[in-house]
């Protein structure tokens, strides 16, 4: 069985629990990192074992032609990386906030609907150990029917004077910060 290529497009904070998850899915390989800042991106994928890295979108789908794109960047780059993504047939998975706004999310959703591309909006959390133990545990019968299942504890999320600034800087300028990362989350 031939293992899915997956693209990852950016190298922030968050980026890392994505790179770190695809690396234990033994059915998938990350095979490059698309990011604007090239130190960032190398120094992710050297700590992922990421062969390769782009600073331009376009070119990555061009060389690495993968069958998955893991898209890892701020809301205000969604719209326009996922069409492009969608464009050329590529399932794609987005971080959360999907967007902007509604209607933005709206346009990007239709598109993927039109081409007939799946279109996933994801928390990155799916990787952190207590959900894939509960998969584990889903997929072996040792739960039962369930309806959900849910974890939530972020301590610290939000609070000091740094609160966020130095892991995801770009919600310094985000409008509606509360509404779109607290209440949408």
């Amino acid at each position: 069985m031939s293992r899915l290529r997956v693209l990852g497009v950016g190298a922030g904070y968050f980026s890392q629990f994505q790179y770190l998850g695809w690396r234990h899915i033994a059915e998938a390989e990350c095979v490059a990192i698309v990011n604007r800042d090239q130190v960032k991106a190398r120094a992710m994928a050297d700590r992922y074992g990421i062969a390769e890295v782009y600073d331009d979108l376009d070119a990555a789908l061009d060389a690495v032609k993968p069958d998955l794109v893991d898209l890892i960047t701020p809301p205000a780059t969604h719209r326009a990386f996922t069409a492009k993504i969608i464009t050329r047939g590529i399932p794609t998975i987005c971080q959360k906030p999907f967007g902007t706004s509604y209607a933005d999310a709206v346009a990007t959703t239709e598109l993927a609907e039109r081409a007939g591309v799946p279109l996933v909006i994801h928390e990155n959390f799916r990787w952190e150990p207590w959900y894939r133990e509960a998969r584990r545990m889903i997929d072996a019968g040792k739960l039962g029917t369930l309806h959900s299942v849910a974890f939530r504890l972020r301590p610290g999320d939000g609070q000091g004077p740094r609160a966020y600034l130095d892991r995801q800087p770009y919600f310094q300028q985000m409008p509606r910060f509360l509404v779109t990362e607290t209440a949408i989350h």
